[in-house]
């Protein structure tokens, strides 16, 4: 019927989807080591790792729901059979034990892989900044919070005699003007030790991310956003040691002499202006001013040329035009030319890793904040799982075969996770025919406009 096709469509796109860009989930998780005893082993560690992508692929919420939802469920335990050769699927305690024992480096170079295979394959090419540059967003989050003492590399915070206990993370994700928010890397904020003389903080764990960043893409062409804590001299130099451009949030305290040759020089400077109306863009208006190099000293005595860059965009909001101000301090060299795409698709894009990436990671179903363990390393493997789901979940959302086979949509991102778990548990196929389900000759295309 119409609807067991809708399901065998959409589960489909997943399977297909994925065996396109990554191969299958063995291969996918191969990086990974295996440090169970061989004789002791039920189900491949693809296995467990896959229950747990699936976990946020579907948007369960919590650990417990792999059980009540996918074991004991026929159609369910026919896919498992089909993609690891077990008799159905792993309980989700299975999960958290064998996690804890994983090493959760070799799942980060999963889900970096997974962001490299789609730049090789120039998935997203068309979407670089002055068709050179890829962005990357960094930012950092709230994790996990606790009321008393989670493990000896919590981050504590007293407030009216009260102690929190928390782990925040670092992100850095590749974004797109198409909508896409891809998880790179992450640097996970934590203490060395339960009573450190200094707790880490997120400008120490910049510094590490900065350098893997480099280490891993030493010749990508990056672009990176930032927001104002950033705005500084060890940001610069870095920037400048590994060749990456930058456009960061320019707050009114931050940078003062910046500022102060700022206003100063663009009134000499009329040249530097630019009014632009959008065509397809919400604002009724931008207006542009904009200074090249400025000179900057920084607290090291090393000195920076910096160029500044002002957007006033004015809307129409309930009846009436209110005007907001944006800036950003570059290291553009910024032209009439360049103006527009630098704040409208470089500059602008830097709220999509906390709207498209954290704000859907923790409202939109895959329960960010949730405590999916207290195991301190089995933490960080369901952390990176949730973002192999989210980028997965992108891939099928944007992606062609999913709108062929749904030109209407589904709703929301929500609605496809619903769908895909309603396939997964009602429709029936052998084990054969589910793998056939990722054959055949196709191509996947993203709309770039």
């Amino acid at each position: 019927d119409a609807d067991e096709q809708d399901q065998e469509s959409l589960l489909k796109t997943f399977l297909a989807t994925t065996q396109h860009f990554f191969g299958s989930f063995t291969d996918l998780f191969a990086p990974v080591t295996d440090p169970r005893q061989p004789a002791l082993i039920t189900y491949p560690l693809a296995a467990l790792l896959f229950a747990g992508l699936w976990l946020f692929v579907c948007r369960l919420g919590a650990r417990r729901q792999i059980g009540q939802l996918f074991r004991g469920n026929g159609p369910s335990a026919t896919k498992f059979e089909a993609l690891f050769g077990v008799a159905t699927c792993p309980h989700g305690d299975t999960l958290n034990a064998a996690f804890s024992r994983l090493n959760p480096a070799e799942l980060q170079a999963v889900v970096t892989g997974l962001t490299e295979t789609l730049i090789r394959r120039k998935v997203l090419y068309a979407t670089r900044l002055l068709d050179h540059y890829y962005l990357v967003a960094i930012d950092g989050t709230g994790v996990l919070v606790f009321t008393e003492r989670h493990c000896a590399h919590c981050l504590t915070r007293t407030h009216n005699g009260v102690t929190t206990y928390y782990h925040p993370i670092l992100e850095a994700k590749l974004v797109t003007t198409t909508g896409f928010a891809l998880s790179v890397m992450t640097e996970f904020i934590e203490n060395p030790e339960e009573t450190p003389t200094k707790q880490d903080c997120e400008l120490k764990a910049f510094y590490r991310l900065a350098e893997r960043l480099k280490q891993r893409f030493p010749r990508l062409p990056i672009c990176l956003l930032l927001d104002g804590l950033y705005a500084g001299g060890p940001t610069f130099t870095r920037c400048e040691q590994y060749g990456w451009q930058f456009l960061i949030t320019l707050q009114d305290g931050d940078l003062p002499s910046v500022h102060q040759d700022f206003e100063a020089l663009t009134q000499l400077a009329p040249e530097n202006r630019l009014h632009f109306t959008p065509s397809s863009y919400p604002p009724v208006a931008q207006d542009f001013r904009w200074m090249n190099d400025l000179d900057y000293v920084d607290t090291e005595r090393h000195a920076h040329t910096l160029a500044v860059l002002e957007c006033r965009e004015t809307q129409l909001v309930d009846g009436q035009l209110q005007t907001t101000r944006f800036q950003w301090v570059t290291s553009f060299k910024v032209t009439a030319q360049k103006v527009i795409p630098l704040a409208n698709q470089g500059g602008r894009l830097r709220w999509k890793i906390e709207n498209e990436g954290f704000n859907v990671q923790k409202t939109g179903g895959y329960a960010l904040e949730h405590a999916y363990t207290q195991n301190p390393t089995a933490a960080k493997v369901f952390y990176l799982l949730l973002q192999i789901g989210h980028l997965l979940s992108q891939l099928i959302e944007h992606g062609s075969l999913f709108q062929h086979a749904f030109p209407k949509g589904v709703g929301s991102a929500k609605n496809l996770a619903l769908r895909l778990l309603e396939a997964w548990r009602n429709l029936r196929r052998t084990p054969a025919e589910i793998l056939a389900l990722a054959t055949g000759h196709f191509q996947i295309r993203f709309d770039s406009s």
